[in-house]
Parts: structure tokens; sequence; C-alpha cells
């Protein structure tokens, strides 16, 4: 499905459009629309790939989408949601939805004990359309929900005012659209090596290449539902890789590892005689199955037999090694004959390549045979269904070449083993499937958060969850023998739904291992041991009992907290316990993604080492259609980001908590006014005693959202202890003396400086990092902070590196207030 009809709104009486459009062999030409899965006549409404509505009615709004099919098969749209307003209804609310930030420590706490304080936010849902505006199928100019007026508002802290914009009133504008991106590393899988310079392709377009250290960035075609991407090594090292790749359809970039599977080394085989290659590399165990390539079985792609030395090599991935999922390619899913893609349980996958020795010509095959061990099939009901399978790379969906029917077969005279038996012919596809199609089916609720309070306002969106399904040893949940299939989902606003294979009757057949990445960081999941918390995990007993919730640390503290196991069982309608979430059967992804934070589901979230960043302009980084064009804006730009961070080194016997006051310093508009600020605690080096070291990022120098003046921003850098200025790094002083004007830095507990213009660097002890995603952003430029490099990436702090300024601090006499507490309590002396 190359084009997908729409989501729109329309006022009764209006007309409305949608459009699809299929591709493939041969060209679909019969379409069918539904209306809430109810398909139209087409007498009635006469479409072809367009379906016109004339005269709206209300009962007409809901979802819409078509399905295109040829004798060859079917698929269907995604579904588009159409909205039939009343007349003199609003599309848009003007009256703001609650939205909170929190508010500093320094600030005191309303009435209900909370720091919280509601700015509002305008929800960005379309608008309707003009009368006059056509329907047609191109792109609509498209009116949204947004802010139309912000009013300023100050808040009494600690003997200060704080400044902080709230939302007045919403209204419908032109809908902001955000680049859509996906960012990544691509990586063997064995050894980590970059793949340097390996081309990507979307469908048959070659799009670009991954870079020296094997990054990449794709943007993301308008219309597009599904990215299929293929990733080639030109040294023909590695496997082609063809991931489905998620995105954040609102903005923004979504970061994604992607593993590639080293080939095997090629073996000589001689054309003319049978040949057998085991299929299987679990160690220690039987292969799987084999390939046997009969005498004349490789042929040119002429269709000549070929007679000679063939170099073949085919790599086996196999599910029986836990490892391999994240370097197999597609994420195991086919159209089935109604066109809806479905998935399928894997019993593993093996790419081929067929050459000719001495020219390296591309080799393909007649008929030859695929022999698979029914002895590793654990679950009898799929020996009935086994089947061969092929990846087709533009659609990243896996296609049948035939059945697998059983078949007598032996090793030798005391063994005797069954097989499964099908046929298949080599040609342009190289990589192919073991699988069976599974309809126990259910979605998990995943929800991921910004600290490990759990505040339904602090939820994370754009955050990586992916589920891999395993397929446990009876009675031993938490040691699998295989895994089975694997899905990765973006969080939204409302936290993400995962596909799982599921059973209900018996809760331990399948189980779910569950982790969440942010911009290439690892979350955490919420601890299992020394005993189960209901509440912190987000499930209620005796549901929690049943799934068997356990943290991947659970048996071995020194194991990474990174991941989660489940039971996946599938809830009983008739048991009230279960029908409140985290698990959904498969038909109520809707009630799944639209249930309600007080529901049960499953929680990630990330470890903040004492972080705390505050906007006078509320903006939130996950959300890029959240942005507001103001001259106070931390961020001045939404199609690009750049974060920039100054590394000061401590030298005293703790942690301490340092802020950056950031506010306008040469710019007419806002010149002393707020735009943010930032805390962080100091981070002690390993390696220096009584020294840590603090990453603290301040608002970057440049142009403000009018893109007319630079302001050079003034940032006040002040740790929270009783510490003095000991040391400015000399290159940052040397160019603040030649990029006039100077900031004055007339008190020893403080550095403060008009930031530069230019991006400088770890000599400088400023990093700063450009990006389209804001957190990838930051996330980049604290790694170089920490490891103290231009380049770099650590996690480890690296005081007396690349740093910008010292402060030595120690313990001050009690009754005596820092100079940072005498700042809040008395600024004016202060």
């Amino acid at each position: 499905m190359v084009l997908h009809p729409k989501a729109k709104v329309r006022v009764v009486g209006q007309e409305v459009t949608f459009c699809c459009k299929a591709s493939g062999t041969p060209v679909p030409k019969k379409y069918y629309w539904y209306h809430n899965r109810t398909l139209l006549e087409r007498k009635v409404h006469r479409y072809n790939s367009r379906l016109t509505l004339k005269g709206l009615a209300p009962e007409q709004a809901g979802t819409y989408h078509c399905k295109a099919s040829t004798e060859a098969g079917a698929i269907k749209s995604a579904p588009a949601q159409l909205t039939v307003l009343a007349q003199g209804q609003q599309s848009c609310n003007p009256e703001p939805e609650p939205s909170f930030v929190e508010l500093p420590s320094e600030c005191p706490l309303d009435a209900t004990g909370s720091r919280y304080y509601n700015v509002g936010r305008c929800p960005p849902a379309p608008c309707a359309g003009s009368p006059a505006e056509r329907s047609g199928c191109g792109e609509e100019a498209g009116l949204c929900c947004g802010v139309r007026r912000m009013e300023m508002r100050e808040i009494p802290c600690a003997g200060s005012l704080l400044p902080v914009k709230v939302v007045a009133e919403c209204g419908c504008g032109p809908c902001a659209r955000p680049r859509v991106l996906v960012q990544g590393r691509v990586t063997a899988a064995d050894t980590g090596e970059p793949l340097r310079f390996g081309q990507i392709f979307l469908g048959g377009r070659k799009v670009g290449f991954t870079g020296y250290k094997g990054s990449f960035t794709i943007e993301v075609p308008s219309d597009t539902q599904r990215l299929v991407a293929r990733f080639v090594d030109r040294q023909q090292r590695f496997v082609d890789t063809i991931k489905v790749l998620p995105f954040d359809r609102r903005g923004g970039a979504v970061y994604q590892e992607v593993k590639m599977l080293r080939k095997k080394e090629p073996v000589n085989l001689d054309s003319s005689q049978s040949n057998t290659i085991p299929l299987g590399e679990a160690r220690g165990q039987e292969p799987i199955g084999e390939l046997i390539l009969p005498a004349g079985a490789f042929l040119r792609p002429t269709g000549e037999v070929f007679k000679g030395t063939v170099k073949a090599s085919v790599t086996f991935l196999d599910p029986r090694d836990m490892a391999t999922a994240s370097a197999a390619s597609s994420d195991l899913s086919f159209a089935d004959a109604d066109g809806e893609v479905v998935p399928l349980r894997t019993y593993g996958m093996f790419a081929v390549d067929f050459r000719e020795e001495g020219s390296r010509a591309v080799l393909q095959t007649g008929p030859v045979e695929v022999r698979m061990d029914a002895g590793q099939v654990w679950m009898p009901e799929h020996l009935q269904k086994m089947k061969l399978w092929s990846l087709n790379p533009e659609t990243g969906l896996w296609e049948e070449e035939g059945v697998l029917r059983p078949a007598k077969g032996s090793r030798g005279k005391r063994e005797e083993r069954t097989f499964l038996v099908g046929n298949l012919e080599i040609r342009e596809r190289r990589l192919f499937n073991l699988d069976v199609p599974e309809d126990r089916r259910c979605f998990v609720k995943v929800r991921a958060y910004s600290n490990e309070k759990f505040n339904p306002y602090e939820q994370l969106e754009g955050v990586v969850i992916s589920l891999i399904n395993l397929e446990p040893q009876p009675g031993y949940p938490a040691n699998p023998r295989a895994w089975g299939r694997f899905d990765s989902v973006v969080t939204g606003p409302n936290g993400a739904c995962l596909p799982a294979f599921c059973d209900g009757q018996r809760p331990d057949a399948y189980s779910a291992y569950v982790t969440a990445t942010l911009g290439g960081e690892e979350l955490e999941a919420v601890a299992s041991s020394p005993k189960l918390n209901p509440n912190a995990i987000g499930v209620s007993q005796p549901y929690l009992g049943k799934l068997g919730y356990r943290r991947s640390d659970h048996d071995d503290p020194n194991l990474k907290k990174t991941a989660f196991q489940i039971n996946v069982a599938k809830p009983d309608p008739n048991n009230v316990d279960e029908t409140n979430g985290p698990i959904y059967p498969y038909r109520s992804l809707e009630e799944c993604e639209k249930a309600p934070v007080s529901a049960n589901h499953l929680r990630f979230y990330r470890v903040e080492v004492d972080k705390y960043e505050y906007n006078v302009v509320p903006f939130k980084e996950s959300d890029l259609t959240s942005w507001t064009g103001d001259y106070l804006s931390w961020w001045p730009n939404p199609q690009e980001f750049r974060a920039c961070f100054i590394k000061v080194q401590i030298e005293g016997p703790q942690e301490y908590m340092v802020r950056s006051r950031n506010v306008g310093g040469s710019h007419p508009r806002t010149r002393g006014q707020l735009y943010g600020l930032r805390d962080t605690r100091s981070v002690r080096d390993m390696l220096l005693e009584n020294t840590s070291g603090a990453c603290v990022e301040f608002k970057c120098s440049g142009m403000l959202f009018d893109q007319s003046l630079v302001d050079r921003t003034l940032v006040s850098i002040i740790p929270q202890g009783s510490c003095r200025r000991t040391a400015v790094n000399s290159l940052l002083r040397d160019y603040l003396n030649r990029h006039p004007p100077v900031a004055e830095n007339n008190h020893t507990a403080a550095f403060t400086m008009l930031a530069p213009v230019d991006p400088l660097g770890h000599n400088y002890g400023i990093y700063t990092v450009t990006d389209q995603n804001p957190r990838l952003a930051k996330e980049i430029a604290i790694g170089r902070c920490f490891d103290g490099t231009s380049d770099g990436f650590s996690r480890e702090m690296k005081a007396d590196t690349g740093t910008a300024v010292t402060f030595t601090c120690q313990e001050r006499p009690a009754g005596r207030e820092s100079f940072f507490q005498r700042l809040l309590t008395s600024p004016a002396e202060a």
C-alpha cells in the first residue's frame, strides 16, 4: 500500500474524499472501501481507489479503510478517522487542556501539597476544512488546533518572582509539520564493528549511506505507515538486513540500533553432485533442518545449468540462540487472504549466497528441498501449519513459498527422525524462513516515565519499546528454549501497545522479554526483588502473580536492570481482575490504546542523576507539536535543536548540585528576562579522590524564533554549596575577552558568561550538538562532555578532562548560608 487514506474533519453537509493506492504485480485494479469494518456498496458510492462522500451526516463519522486485491493476494490500508461536526460546533476548544510542569525546589507547595503548576496545552487535533476547500487526494493545506494566545504569570519563589508563560487560548491555525526521522547505528551482531559506508534502500530506491561509525539518518516520507529499510554491505561480509523501523509520526527522531548477521564462510560444492547443507547454529544442539541441493540444481540467470564449483554460503539465524533476535530481518509478518498484516512465529531463517568460483557471478537454483526436523517443533499444533516463506525486500512482508509436509527420513541405523519437507526455487530472493502463522495474539500495555515517581504528567514519548516473544521450557519460565518473534513500538502520549503471542489455557505457554530505549539510552524496569510491589510495577494482584513479572536482575543483582519478563497470560473475560490490562485481547487494540493511566500497565523509567529542567515557555521535548514560537522559548527553531553544555569540575568531599541560570543577554526583546533553569548533580570521578564533574546544560546563543537578531545568553553557573571558583579554562577566557561584551564575574561563588555563538569544543570545556531531536542532541553532548572529547562518548565521568571552570567546595559551618541559598532568599543583596 503506497498511499493510505488520511484523517479528515468536516462539518455536516460538506463532502470528503479518501484516497488509497496499492502497487504490485499484477497492478491492483480492484479496490474495496469499508466504514467501521463494514464493506460499502460499490453501486451506491461508485468508488474505485477514491471514495467521495457528499452531504455528510453525523452517522458517517468513524473509521474508513480500503483493500486492494489481485489474483496474487490482497492488502489493507491503515484506517483513517472521519470526524463530522455539527453546524457551529468548534473543532478546537478555546479552553486549554490541563498540562503540568514541575516548579523549582525553592518554590512553595500549593494548597494540595504539590509543586506542579498548570500551564495548559492545546491538543494538535485537525480542524475542519472550510466549505470552499477542494477535497482531493493531494496534500491538504491543513489546519490544526494550536496556541492562539499565551499569558505571562509570576510565581513567588524564595524571595523572588519566577516567570512562567501559560496557554490562555487555543485556536485553529496552520498545522506544524516537523520532520520525521529515524537515526541510529548499524553494527555487526557478533563483534560490534560498524557498517562503514553501507548502502541504505527504501523500497528499491537508494537513499544514502551509513557513516564511518555506522551512523545513519533516514527522513521518513510523508505518507509512510510502515518504514522498510534495507542495509547492504558493499563488501558482502554481512547478510543484507531488512528492518521495519519504528518512527514517531508527530515528528522528531527515533533512535534505533541495527544489527547485521555476518555471512557464513563459503564452502566449495560440486554442482554435478547432490549436496546437503545443515540448518542450525545453536551450540551443542542438533540442526533444525537441512537444505538439499540435487545434482544440476545450480543455474545461471539465463536458465543455463551451471557446471563447475560453487562457492556456497548459507547463513542460518537460529532462534534457539537468544542473542540472534536483534539481527533478524523484518518484523515477521505477512498479509493474509483478507489483506490484513498478521504475525508469524519463526523456527529459523536462512540467507543463501551461491556464486561461481572464479568469476563470482551470482547463481540461482531450480527446485531444492528443505527438510525440517519435526522433533524441534515443541508445539504439536504447529506441525500442521509449518510453511516456507521468502522475504519481499520492498514491503518487508514474508510471502509463502510452500507448505512443509511430514515425511520419514533417517540419519543412521539407530536413529530415525520425522522430517517436514518442502520445496522452493532460489531466484532473486535470498532470505527464507521456517514459520507458522500464530493466531493466539494479545497486546501488552507499557508506559515510560521520566523518573521513579511515575507521575502521569511525566510520561516519556518517543521511547522505543521492544518485545521479544519467548517460548519457555515447561516448568522453567525463566529459561526459554527459543524466541519466536519481536516487535517495536514508539510510545505516544498514552504509552504503547505491543503485539505478543499469548495463551488462555496455559499462562506460561508464551513469555515476553521487554526493553525500552530513548535516544540509544536504556531505561530501567521496576524491580521484582526482594519483593513484588504492585503499586510500583503498575499491575494489581492477583493478575500480577499470574504474569510472573521478573526484572532481568531478579536472580543476579550484577545483571542489568533494563528489561523485564512476563508470562503473556491471555485475560479471562469472566474474571474482573483481568479486564483492566495490562494484557488485552487482540481485538481490543482500541481499548488498549485509549486505556486511562489508572488502568494496569507495565513501566519503565529514566534514571535521572538528580536533574531538573525548567523552561519559562513550556515545551515537551518528546512532542515537537507542543513547541510555541516565543522570544523566551528555550529552543528557537522546531526543525533543528542545538544543545549546549558546559563542563564543571568540583573539588570537594561530596557530589554537589550545579545550577545554570539563563537570561537574555544582548537581544532587546529578552535582555534580563529568564529563559530557564537547569540543575544537575555532579558525578564522582572514580579515578580522582575528592573530585567530581558536572555537565550542565545552558541555553545556546543564537537567533531567536523570529530569526532576525542574535542573542548572547547570559549564563550563570552556580554550585549549590559552599564553593569558590578557583580556575577558568584559559582558551575559554581568551575567547570571551575577544568577543565582547564580557560578563562581570565579581563573585567567586559563581561563573558568569555571555555564551559563545560559535560551537567551540572540548578544548574550551563547551560541548555543542545539533540534531532534529532535542533529547538525542542532549544525550550526544552529555556523552562527549563526560568523555572530555569532541567526538567520543562515555558514561563515566572524567572530571579533569575538557573542563571549562573549576570550583573548590567544602562543608560550610553550621548556620552559615551558601551563596546559592543567599541568592534564593535575598537575591538583591547577593
